[in-house]
C-alpha cells in the first residue's frame, strides 16, 4: 500500500531538480560575446586616449602659438 506522501515527494524533487536545470541554463554565458565585449571596450579606450592626446596637443600648440606673437 502506498502512503499519500510518497507522491507528493517525488512530485517536489522532480521540480526542484527542473528549477535548477532552469537556473544552470540561465547562468551560462557565452564566450564569444565576453571576448567581443572586451575588444569594444579596448577600441573605445584607444578612441578616448587619443581624442585627449590629440585636445592635449592641441591646446599646447594654440598656447605657444599665441605666446610666439
Amino acid at each position: 500500500m502506498k502512503k499519500n506522501d510518497q507522491d507528493s515527494d517525488i512530485s517536489n524533487n522532480n521540480i526542484n531538480l527542473n528549477a535548477n536545470l532552469e537556473i544552470d541554463k540561465i547562468k551560462t554565458t557565452n564566450v564569444n560575446i565576453l571576448l567581443n565585449r572586451v575588444k569594444l571596450d579596448k577600441k573605445k579606450q584607444i578612441k578616448k586616449n587619443l581624442f585627449l592626446i590629440s585636445l592635449i596637443s592641441i591646446i599646447i600648440s594654440l598656447i605657444l602659438f599665441i605666446t610666439s606673437n
